[in-house]
């Protein structure tokens, strides 16, 4: 899986159409804008992104308002998914949409490679996925792969499932993912985690996790003989640049477990 990220770079889809006037609905792919040096094409984003202080706030991810979106005249729309927009709105504006929801470092790859032949900075991409691919060249390999576990939100008890780009992650930094389940978010007990007898529980904090009680605080995980990491959600639950920085992190940190 490492050695396919490794490959030469791929050459980019070409795109007869160049777009100017993009909002963006998928938080996640503002980090790609960004470092293709797009950042001003962005009209409108969701309110829950920090700077890009010349974009319009249009309302959340799930929520977006659709009259804002519509005075911004955008000519490409940029969602994780049709569940919370439907694109017979992004036609009736005579705006494409783009899907951005990779759930594989290969997949966010991707998308860098056809966001960038849609907005016209193919030369970017070529230097930031050839930075991105050698950032993984230096992942220390491991005497042991670590059983890992990935706490989304306490209350109710969730955790990260195989379709989280989170999974991917863990994995690309030497761990070994649980559980294997293919959904984005799965609902478990603390029974069940004992039994999958994880060597790393790692928890969240963020919106979907605000003030979770710290794991050797609750009495159901006081018998789980594990190293507890706490992360900082919006870092690691997005699908952009920075999973990339979180493989290397995670490595070190299984690296230095080893010692």
């Amino acid at each position: 899986m490492l050695l396919s990220l490794l490959a030469s770079v791929s050459s980019f889809p070409a795109h007869a159409k160049v777009y100017k006037r993009v909002v963006v609905l998928a938080p996640a792919a503002v980090d790609i804008f960004e470092k293709l040096d797009a950042a001003d094409l962005i009209v409108g984003v969701t309110k829950n992104v920090k700077g890009l202080p010349h974009a319009k706030r249009v309302g959340s991810h799930i929520r977006p308002n659709l009259e804002l979106i519509a005075a911004l005249s955008p000519d490409l729309i940029v969602i994780s998914s049709n569940r919370f927009f439907a694109p017979a709105f992004a036609k009736k504006l005579n705006a494409d949409i783009f899907y951005y929801n990779p759930v594989t470092l290969e997949g966010i790859i991707a998308k860098i490679e056809e966001l960038a032949g849609l907005i016209g900075r193919e030369d970017k991409a070529y230097s930031l996925v050839r930075e991105l691919k050698n950032k993984l060249s230096s992942v220390k390999p491991l005497k042991k792969s670590p059983r890992v576990v990935y706490e989304v939100m306490e209350h109710p008890l969730i955790f990260a499932g195989k379709k989280n780009i989170v999974a991917d992650i863990i994995q690309k930094a030497g761990g070994t993912f649980l559980p294997d389940i293919p959904k984005k978010f799965v609902r478990f007990s603390y029974e069940r985690i004992l039994v999958l007898k994880p060597d790393i529980y790692i928890y969240q904090v963020g919106p979907m996790n605000k003030n979770p009680t710290p794991p050797l605080k609750r009495p159901y995980l006081k018998g789980l003989k594990a190293v507890f990491l706490r992360v900082n959600e919006l870092d690691f639950s997005r699908p952009n640049t920075r999973s990339f920085d979180n493989v290397l992190f995670l490595n070190r940190v299984f690296y230095e477990l080893e010692e």
